[in-house]
């Protein structure tokens, strides 16, 4: 079984235990809006593609409100999560698995630690090593706008520099806190910054932002 699908079986698991309710990392989003978002970016991509064409504050996605509603009583939430568990349709050009073991495991720990900030996850050596190795992609994405460089170090990983520029800063910490932290998620990933006082300073005051 790929990695990906190792993640996918994780987090429907958490999806079925988890109050549909709860808030999650992402701002305005409870439990019922993310699950209506890992569905529709699968399965009907273009409904999202609408969503952010009226740029809405968050949770107050038409096309996600419509489907996080359909998932208000505990049958019809039951039945969203079986939707995603059956994976992406056919055509969907997320069935690639590079497209989705960030996706899964950044949405899965939005949820885990969205209310009651549970501790890392240990997941297995061979899944870390997935996830840094497509985590490059998305850190450029993340960290595109710092005012200095960066790299990140992950144990049993190694390093990789995500942005460059002089002066830097290290950022170091578990794979998955890494990845949390460059995809905005600043306050609940445990890491560590390290570099040149002005530098760490200048890199604080962006990522507060």
């Amino acid at each position: 079984m790929a990695w990906v699908e190792t993640e996918r079986a994780e987090l429907v698991r958490t999806l079925r235990e988890a109050d549909p309710l709860a808030p999650t990392l992402c701002e305005g989003w409870d439990v019922r809006r993310l699950l209506a978002h890992l569905v529709l970016r699968e399965q009907a991509p273009w409904k999202i593609a609408a969503d952010a064409v009226r740029r809405p504050k968050p949770g107050q996605e038409k096309q996600l409100g419509v489907w996080a509603a359909a998932a208000g009583t505990p049958e019809g939430y039951a039945s969203l999560v079986d939707r995603f568990a059956a994976g992406p349709a056919r055509f969907s050009p997320f069935r690639l698995d590079a497209a989705n073991l960030v996706e899964y495991v950044i949405h899965h720990e939005d949820i885990r630690r969205g209310e009651s900030m549970a501790a890392p996850r240990e997941l297995p050596a061979g899944q870390q090593q997935a996830l840094w190795k497509q985590l490059g992609l998305m850190a450029r994405l993340g960290y595109r706008s710092s005012p200095v460089g960066v790299e990140l170090a992950a144990p049993g990983s190694g390093r990789r520099r995500v942005k460059g520029g002089t002066p830097s800063v290290l950022i170091s910490g578990d794979v998955v806190d890494l990845a949390l932290h460059a995809m905005g998620r600043r306050a609940a990933a445990n890491v560590s910054i390290e570099g040149g006082g002005d530098s760490v300073r200048a890199f604080r005051e962006w990522a507060a932002r």
